[in-house]
């Protein structure tokens, strides 16, 4: 089947103008966890499906970029937590560099927020806590994939681990593997973009510095 490349001009004329929301210094505040907690409640209450999810962006120990849309569970003044396989490829590079940046994008409010920060692990009671309250499959799902791992027996393997352990604790309370865990981002930067019209976008940068957050307004 042939490609339907687009043609650069078609490529351009690929556009919108935002016109939804306003956003000035004094809407910003001085807390960006504030803020944050405001947006991503509008974000919510506009019927965004998954307004949790986000880019999660990792570097390797020799420096090779990745990223992937993830799902942040908890939000507070400690950081945004998520969690997955700790022999996972995001897993071993958070575990190698200690850091990482995460981007929610809203488009259907026009916004954008980024994070950057360091990163630290959730404890353990607060893995375990989550693990339970995850649908039965999902708990499956956790034991049944080698996250990130070759899988040399195509889908039909992966479905036969999953059965196999749907009927092993058919009837019983699903353990939390102890290779499954949770990470928090520890933020030292957030920035806010809301689109405006003519591509004049408002962006506010924090970046916390001496246990204060400095805010600055960017060039759009």
């Amino acid at each position: 089947m042939p490609l339907n490349y687009l043609t650069p001009e078609e490529l351009a004329a690929m556009r919108s103008d935002y016109k939804m929301h306003t956003f000035d210094e004094e809407d910003a505040g001085a807390d960006p966890l504030m803020l944050f907690d405001r947006w991503f409640n509008e974000a919510r209450k506009a019927d965004i499906k998954e307004p949790n999810a986000t880019a999660l962006a990792t570097v390797s120990a020799g420096g090779l970029p990745s990223s992937r849309i993830i799902l942040i569970k908890a939000f507070n003044e400690r950081g945004l937590a998520f969690y997955t396989n700790l022999g996972s490829r995001k897993a071993v590079e958070l575990e190698d560099t200690g850091r990482a940046a995460l981007c929610f994008h809203w488009k259907e409010l026009e916004r954008q927020v980024r994070v950057e920060g360091t990163v630290e692990r959730v404890s353990d009671d607060e893995a375990e806590a989550y693990f339970k309250s995850r649908p039965f499959d999902s708990k499956i799902g956790a034991w049944a994939s080698k996250q990130s791992d070759v899988v040399a027996g195509g889908r039909e393997e992966l479905e036969k681990r999953f059965d196999a352990l749907k009927k092993q604790y058919e009837n019983h309370d699903v353990p939390k593997p102890p290779f499954w865990g949770g990470y928090r981002v520890v933020p030292h930067a957030w920035e806010f973009w809301q689109g405006r019209t003519g591509r004049m976008h408002d962006r506010f940068r924090y970046v916390l510095q001496d246990g204060t957050w400095r805010r600055s307004r960017l060039s759009p």
